[in-house]
C-alpha cells in the first residue's frame, strides 16, 4: 500500500507534483531525490514488463516547456544512465510525440515530463510503452516501487544521445497532409491557405514552423510559439475561455482560413473557422465524428458522459454512426474504444470534450497535432468543392444555455456518500413525470425532459479522485437550465452528506 506521501503523486495515469516555487502556501514536493526515486520505480516495472535488465533497455526522455523540465530531465536521465539504460534525450516535445518514440525508434519506454495545462509551477510524469501510455494500476506499481526501494541494480553502459524526433514526428504530419490533399502543387498542399496557430508558449510552436510553413501556408498572425514555461499570455489550455477569445480574435484580425490551439503538451487540440466561430467541445467532436466515419460507414464514436443531446442526434441520425457515451476520463475512453474494437465492434474514434481526441488509424493515441491534421486537410478538400469547413457540422444542434455545477461532499467516504446519492436519484428520476432516465448511462445518472420540463438534460456523477460531484445541465430552451436545476434542487437538498 502506498502511504500518504507517495500517494500525492498519482493522478490517475500521470504523476503530478510542485517541480517550482512561485505560489504562496505551496512548497516543492516533486524535488531531485523524489524523481530519481520514481524513475527508478519505473526503470524497475518496465525491465518487468518487457523481460529486459535495464541495461538492455532503451528509454526516450522529453518534456514541455515548464521552467522546471530541464531541471528534472536531467534528474530522470542521471537516474536512468546509473541503470545502464540507453537514453534518447529528444529536449522540447510533444506528449505524443514520446509515445512515437516507441514506434519509430524502437524505445522499450519514454518518458514526458509535463503537467499539460496546469500552472507553472506544476510538473510530471508521464509514461508510456509500445502498447499505450501506463494504466493507473501501472502507476501505482512504479510508485511501490519508488516508496520500497525496489530498484534495478546499478549496471554500466548508460549513455544519452541527442535525438531531433520532432523533425521526424514533423515530417509524418506534413507526409499526411500532402498524400490526402493530393493538391497539383504536391509539395505544396496549403498553398493560399492562411492558418494561425497559438501555441500557448507551450511546446506546439513547432507546428507553424515545421509543418505548416513548408506545405505553402501562410502562418502569419501566429501568436506565442516561443516557448516559456511561465506561460505570459495564456493558459495554454484549449477549454480556457481567455485562451479561445484569443485565438478567435487572431483568427478575425488576420482574415485567416483556420485557427488551432493547443495545449502544453500538445495532446489536446482546438481550432476556430474562418468566421471566428470556435471548433471546441461538442462541435471539435463533431467534426472530428464526421472525419472519422467518413472511412468508417455505420462506425461507433466513443465520448464521455457529459456530451449534449444534439450531438447525439448529429452522430446517429446525420452520420449514421453510433454514439457510445462512457466515463469522464480520457484514458477510460481510449480503454473503451480499444475494447469495443476487441469485442468486434468497428470504432475508429475515441473523444472526449476536453479536446482529447485518439483515432484508430494513430494508435489510439491522444494527439493534438493529429487531430488538427486531420482538420486542416478536411478544410482543403472541402475547399477543392467550394466548401468552407463550417459545413461539415452546419447541421448540428447545440444547446442554448449550458452549466456546470461541482458539489462538494462533505462526509470523509466520500465515494459511499456519493454512489449512494446517485442510487438515491436513480430511484427518485424514475418516479417523477417527464423525468427521462437514460439507459445508456455507464457513469452517473443523466436525466431528460421535454420541452414541458425543461427542455434538456442533466448529468450528476462522482468524480473518481475528489470529494465532488460535478453536475452538468443544458437546455434547448432559454430559461431551460433554471427550470432543470429547481426540479433537482428538491431531490439534492434532502441529501446528507452534500453541500447545496
Amino acid at each position: 500500500m502506498l502511504n500518504d506521501y507517495w500517494k500525492q503523486f498519482k493522478s490517475g495515469t500521470d504523476i503530478r507534483g510542485i517541480a517550482s516555487d512561485g505560489v504562496q502556501g505551496q512548497s516543492i514536493n516533486l524535488t531531485n531525490d523524489t524523481i530519481q526515486h520514481m524513475t527508478n520505480g519505473f526503470i524497475k516495472w518496465l525491465s518487468q514488463k518487457v523481460g529486459k535488465n535495464s541495461n538492455e533497455l532503451k528509454v526516450a526522455v522529453g518534456r514541455d516547456s515548464r521552467i522546471s523540465g530541464p531541471r528534472i530531465a536531467k534528474a530522470v536521465t542521471d537516474t536512468l544512465i546509473d541503470k545502464g539504460v540507453s537514453v534518447l534525450d529528444c529536449g522540447l516535445a510533444s506528449t505524443p510525440s514520446m509515445f512515437m518514440t516507441t514506434v519509430d525508434l524502437c524505445c522499450d519506454g519514454s518518458i514526458q515530463i509535463t503537467a499539460s495545462h496546469h500552472p507553472f509551477n506544476r510538473n510530471g510524469l508521464k509514461f508510456f510503452i509500445r502498447d499505450g501510455g501506463l494504466e493507473a494500476e501501472d502507476i501505482e506499481a512504479l510508485l511501490q516501487n519508488a516508496q520500497d526501494n525496489n530498484f534495478s541494480p546499478r549496471a554500466s553502459g548508460g549513455a544519452v544521445t541527442p535525438v531531433n524526433y520532432m523533425e521526424q514526428y514533423s515530417q509524418h504530419l506534413r507526409d499526411m497532409i500532402c498524400k490526402d490533399v493530393n493538391a497539383e502543387d504536391y509539395n505544396h498542399p496549403l498553398q493560399g491557405f492562411k492558418i494561425v496557430v497559438d501555441a500557448g508558449n507551450g511546446a506546439g510552436g513547432f507546428y507553424a514552423d515545421k509543418v505548416l510553413t513548408p506545405l505553402g501556408a501562410d502562418t502569419t498572425g501566429s501568436q506565442f510559439l516561443t516557448p516559456d514555461g511561465m506561460f505570459p499570455n495564456h493558459i495554454p489550455n484549449p477549454e480556457d475561455e481567455t485562451a479561445m477569445a484569443s485565438i478567435c480574435k487572431a483568427v478575425l484580425d488576420n482574415k485567416a482560413d483556420l485557427g488551432v490551439i493547443f495545449d502544453t503538451d500538445v495532446d489536446r487540440g482546438g481550432a476556430v473557422d474562418s468566421s471566428g466561430n470556435e471548433i471546441n467541445r461538442n462541435k471539435l467532436v463533431a467534426v472530428a465524428a464526421a472525419i472519422a466515419l467518413e472511412s468508417n460507414a455505420g462506425g461507433t464514436v466513443v465520448t464521455d458522459s457529459t456530451t449534449s443531446s444534439g450531438l447525439k442526434t448529429f452522430i446517429e441520425s446525420d452520420l449514421g454512426g453510433k454514439h457510445h457515451r462512457f466515463k469522464r476520463g480520457y484514458k477510460n475512453v481510449i480503454n473503451e474504444a480499444i475494447r469495443l474494437n476487441k469485442d468486434g465492434v468497428n470504432c475508429p474514434l475515441a473523444i472526449e470534450t476536453s479536446g482529447h481526441a485518439a483515432m484508430r488509424e494513430n494508435y489510439f493515441l491522444d494527439d493534438g497535432a493529429y487531430l488538427c491534421t486531420k482538420i486542416i486537410i478536411k478544410m482543403a478538400q472541402l475547399n477543392k468543392e467550394g466548401k468552407k469547413l463550417e459545413s461539415l457540422t452546419s447541421i448540428l444542434k447545440e444547446p442554448v444555455e449550458g452549466k456546470e455545477v461541482r458539489f462538494k461532499i462533505t462526509d470523509k467516504d466520500f465515494k459511499s456518500t456519493g454512489e449512494k446519492i446517485i442510487s438515491d436519484l436513480t430511484s427518485y428520476a424514475n418516479k417523477q413525470d417527464g423525468w427521462i432516465v437514460a439507459n445508456d448511462s455507464h457513469e452517473g445518472v443523466r436525466v431528460s425532459f421535454d420541452k414541458n420540463h425543461g427542455d434538456g438534460w442533466f448529468l450528476l456523477r462522482l468524480s473518481v479522485h475528489d470529494p465532488i460531484m460535478p453536475l452538468n445541465v443544458e437546455s434547448d430552451t432559454i430559461g431551460g437550465v433554471d427550470i432543470i436545476l429547481n426540479k433537482l434542487m428538491v431531490f439534492l437538498k434532502t441529501c446528507k452528506g452534500l453541500d447545496v
